[in-house]
């Protein structure tokens, strides 16, 4: 694994712990289909809902804020992939989202954490 796989993995390994600390339940990390990958898939006691969830982790902001690489085609994307997981899963989920972290997490520094909330649901 390279370093850019590493810090991938470790961004994701933070916005697991801020799920959890909010009271979500995973699901699943890293699920992946013919369509695409799912960094992690959620449920949101509180809202009811499936959650797709996008991890951007960025060591600086150089080349823009971590969610700003999300574009619509990715969320539109991710949202066809929630379908497709509540279809395989066969459970009835009242509702859909897609979500995106943001870790800002600059060399000899702490984290800082940005989630962003249904940036593609039905």
């Amino acid at each position: 694994m390279n370093h850019k796989q590493t810090f991938g993995r470790l961004g994701e390994q933070r916005a697991t712990e801020h799920l959890l600390e909010c009271g979500w339940q995973i699901l699943e990390r890293n699920w992946r289909c013919k369509e695409g990958e799912a960094d992690i898939i959620a449920l949101d006691p509180e809202a009811q809902a499936l959650v797709v969830v996008e991890v951007k982790t960025r060591a600086g902001t150089g080349y823009g804020s971590p969610l700003e690489t999300i574009t619509y085609a990715k969320a539109r994307r991710l949202r066809s992939l929630a379908a497709i997981y509540a279809r395989q899963s066969r459970t009835s989920y009242p509702r859909l989202r897609v979500d995106a972290i943001g870790i800002l997490w600059p060399k000899g520094g702490g984290s800082e954490l940005i989630h962003a909330r249904g940036i593609e649901e039905r």
